[in-house]
């Protein structure tokens, strides 16, 4: 995360990475919350919403997007 003008506006990058490429396949920024968890898993072409699999730190948004995944 970081601050965008100023210490009050924390802003998060999140990213969608394909493990054998490392290409970048999902962006959203905005702040931490199920609306933009869901906005990235959005921004993802469908063929890697198939067989995505969310490794986190077990923050509760990352389950509105896929409730059985590893983490």
């Amino acid at each position: 995360w970081s601050f965008v003008d100023s210490k009050g506006n924390q802003q998060w990058v999140w990213l969608a990475l394909d493990a054998q490429t490392r290409e970048i396949v999902g962006v959203h920024i905005g702040e931490r919350s199920a609306v933009s968890d869901q906005a990235l898993w959005n921004s993802m072409p469908p063929v890697y919403r198939q067989c995505a699999v969310i490794y986190t730190d077990r923050w509760s948004a990352y389950d509105s997007v896929l409730p059985n995944s590893p983490t």
